[in-house]
């Protein structure tokens, strides 16, 4: 998969995130290469530092080697000369003209000054030493750190050669050589800054040092490693707790070493500025880059963006009056969108005035039809009134008469319709209250009859609300005819919305009249009662009749909500 796979790969993913994830693709080899280059350049750097610590020391080892190696030819071409009287003078003279001797000296064979360039302190055990008696005992020459009696007033090191004379037989020629005289010099150019030696002998104690504090105050597992491997290199903290590089090599055998110790590169220093530099540079171009892009997307693109984004959502909210006006600095691009945008508005303005038109014509249109449709009915309910009054059957009266009831009842259904705010629905409540009235308004009966109408709001639909008012048609008519005819009576209307449920219940209060039971109506059959079962099928509902606690008959039908699902369906 390609990086503008990966790009496109989340849609949430914004321009200035893509845009800078791009940039970020290009520049990152770059930033990688630039931070190779400089590692291997620092470690490059750090390998010639070390290596000249490591050189420095092995060159002191050297030159070392090569002034005792010096003292021993001086001392064996000092042997057959180094007699009489003349002694003194010439060990003085060969000292004054080759630095780096504190005392050229000359013992008999029993361990007694012969003569010296320098005063020699005395020892009455010399012929006991042990380098005298190896010496005695035949071999060539012998380099110590101990020669029992301190030579020089700072610690040296003292190398003694045999020699042997006709005249005077056995006798020792030994020189004196500082070790100071033996590390390296500071202003050498090769040393780094800061540069500090020590001369240390077996268990790790200075002997010599330029300066103490640049070394920890113990070295000695410094010297088993030399030993190991024949030179150490490496890091620690001095008695400052500074961190610094450290280089050993064995100067005299196992006896005599030098360490050199140079300041650690730090943060700012050259060893680390150019890494630094070559990391630093190219990262701070990389952000510098991802931070102009961010700056070019939000300034040319996303504030712009957001612009027009907040104009759709006014857009959204109906409000197309507003017009895109800023964007005239934008970008070519976000001008066309603009401008697009702005189209888009006005054409749903025209369109949105052309369906409104066309919903009022059909509104006016629909509510004509409601009416006439209305007026209609109210001239067969008038004929049917007329053809009532002319018939002389009381059955065929009473047949007629509740068929006008139902016509009236239709005929209001469209009266609501028309007259409504809404002619796709109907509210119940003062429906049931016109409905009631008017089905109570012809009642001719000698009684005075009270109705009481509660119900929920509800906007109900046509065809939900013609079988729910026939249904209450039929049973206020019932009632009309069993309870309400002598001495009046209470007639309940309730209607209630319960849990994706509602209930219409119709109840009267006996009246005074004979009227059926429950039991006696479900033993006959009659038009009303099977109307009311069909108008409770209609609405998938269910119809009962019931005797209530007030003396009277109870016609209730409960149905499920328009809104509710319905079971089987």
């Amino acid at each position: 998969m390609t990086l503008l796979d990966r790009l496109r790969w989340g849609p949430a993913t914004t321009i200035r995130v893509r845009l800078g994830v791009a940039m970020a693709a290009a520049l990152l080899p770059v930033l990688l290469l630039g931070a190779g280059q400089s590692l291997l350049a620092f470690q490059r750097e750090a390998a010639d530092r070390q290596a000249v610590l490591q050189s420095a020391a092995q060159r002191s080892a050297a030159t070392a080697r090569a002034r005792m190696e010096a003292a021993g030819v001086l001392l064996e071409t000092l042997g057959p000369g180094a007699i009489g009287m003349d002694c003194s003078r010439r060990l003085t003279d060969i000292r004054q003209r080759l630095p780096g001797y504190a005392n050229l000296i000359r013992f008999d064979r029993i361990g007694r000054v012969a003569c010296s360039a320098e005063s020699v302190p005395a020892d009455s055990a010399r012929r006991d030493r042990d380098w005298f008696r190896r010496l005695a005992a035949g071999e060539t020459m012998v380099v110590t750190l101990a020669p029992g009696v301190a030579y020089a007033s700072e610690p040296s090191l003292f190398t003694a050669a045999r020699s042997s004379n006709p005249a005077t037989g056995f006798n020792v020629l030994a020189a004196v050589i500082p070790l100071s005289s033996l590390r390296p010099e500071l202003e050498d150019r090769s040393l780094p800054r800061g540069a500090q030696v020590a001369i240390v002998d077996r268990e790790g104690r200075l002997l010599s040092v330029t300066d103490e504090r640049a070394f920890p105050r113990v070295v000695r597992p410094w010297i088993d490693r030399v030993d190991d491997h024949g030179s150490y290199l490496g890091y620690g903290l001095d008695r400052h707790a500074v961190r610094r590089v450290y280089s050993a090599a064995p100067l005299v055998g196992d006896d005599l070493f030098v360490i050199l110790s140079a300041p650690s590169a730090g943060l700012f220093s050259t060893a680390w500025l150019d890494p630094l530099s070559g990391i630093v540079f190219p990262l701070i171009a990389f952000f510098v880059a991802l931070a102009a892009v961010f700056f070019a997307a939000e300034r040319g693109v996303g504030r712009w963006i957001v612009y027009l984004q907040r104009v759709a959502a006014i857009y959204a909210r109906g409000r197309f009056t507003v017009r895109p006006v800023q964007v005239s600095q934008a970008p070519p691009e976000i001008r066309e969108l603009a401008e697009t945008l702005d189209h888009m508005a006005a054409t749903i303005v025209a369109r949105d005035a052309t369906l409104h038109e066309n919903l009022d014509q059909k509104d006016a249109l629909m509510r004509e039809i409601h009416h006439r449709v209305k007026n209609n009915l109210q001239v067969i309910s008038s004929l049917l009134s007329m053809q009532e009054r002319a018939l002389s059957d009381p059955a065929a009266r009473a047949a007629m008469s509740d068929t006008r009831q139902r016509i009236t009842a239709l005929a209001l259904i469209y009266r609501a319709l028309y007259q409504g705010p809404d002619i796709k629905h109907v509210d119940l409540k003062p429906f049931l209250e016109d409905l009631i009235g008017q089905l109570l308004a012809g009642d001719v009966g000698g009684g005075h009859i009270r109705t009481e109408v509660r119900a929920d709001r509800l906007a109900i639909d046509p065809d939900k609300l013609a079988p729910l008012a026939l249904f209450a048609v039929e049973a206020v008519t019932n009632a009309q005819k069993h309870a309400l005819q002598r001495g009046g009576g209470v007639l309940t209307v309730d209607f209630t919305l319960r849990e994706g449920e509602a209930e219409l219940a119709i109840a009267d209060d006996g009246g005074g009249g004979d009227r059926e039971t429950p039991r006696e109506m479900s033993q006959t059959s009659g038009v009303g009662r099977t109307l009311m079962n069909a108008f409770a099928r209609q609405l998938r509902g269910k119809m009962t009749l019931e005797q209530n606690t007030i003396g009277g008959l109870t016609a209730r039908l409960v149905f499920p909500m328009p809104e509710a699902p319905v079971n089987g369906t």
